[in-house]
């Protein structure tokens, strides 16, 4: 079958007069430097960014390890969650509960601790393990419980103890050492770190400036724990 010039004749014009609009916008679209071609990004409204803003603010919230620790004046043990951050996550923040149990008391204790730990540097040993020199920081700790008061009861004289019994101030210097777990491994956790600490508190420390013959052991607390990393 052949065509007649007269039906040819308006799909040549068509072609001829959009074929270099398509061929321009693909130069417009294109990185000469790279040979690349790219699309422009798209503008946002303020609508968009404040959204972002409040998703991004919001997952800040969300956890990023959990932590079990033996003793250290705040409990046999206590669990917790815990926040890391930083340009280097070189800070922690750690809200835990634990157990006192009763022992010559009527009844078992629960404590809750806020913890804020500092880490200065970690040193990679291999792919695996690497190792954290110093950690330090505080806490504070209080324990439930009526018997345990903030402001002095009034069945004492004003100015007799002076002091809460109910939150304690701590401080604390320690180790660690991190294991990286292979990603083929990883069920709830992509690395675990094992910590030593040595911490003291507000009243034992000042005991130990009243009362010379107290030791090391007398005002020094030694505790262990496990991290959790999973974010």
């Amino acid at each position: 079958m052949i065509m007649k010039w007269s039906t040819i004749k308006p799909i040549l014009i068509t072609i001829l007069l959009f074929c270099p609009l398509a061929v321009n916008a693909q130069e417009d679209n294109k990185d000469y430097s790279t040979g690349n071609i790219y699309t422009a990004q798209p503008e946002y409204s303020k609508y968009d960014k404040r959204l972002h803003r409040f998703r991004r603010n919001w997952n800040r919230l969300i956890p990023t390890h959990n932590a079990i620790q033996f003793a250290g004046n705040m409990g046999m043990f206590s669990i917790g969650t815990g926040w890391d951050y930083g340009k280097r996550d070189q800070w922690e923040t750690d809200l835990l509960f634990g157990i006192i149990p009763k022992h010559d008391s009527n009844r078992t204790k629960i404590t809750m601790t806020l913890k804020q730990t500092y880490i200065p540097w970690s040193l990679n040993l291999n792919d695996k393990f690497s190792v954290e020199p110093l950690s330090c920081g505080l806490y504070f700790n209080t324990v439930f419980g009526h018997e345990f008061w903030v402001n002095e009861p009034s069945r004492y004289p004003e100015g007799y103890y002076g002091f809460s019994s109910k939150i304690r101030t701590h401080v604390f210097l320690g180790q660690r050492l991190t294991y990286d777990i292979d990603k083929e491994r990883r069920f709830f956790a992509k690395s675990v770190t094992l910590f030593y600490e040595l911490s003291t508190y507000d009243l034992i420390l000042i005991s130990r400036v009243t009362n010379k013959y107290l030791k090391a052991k007398d005002y020094l607390s030694l505790s262990f724990g496990l991290k959790f990393q999973w974010l």
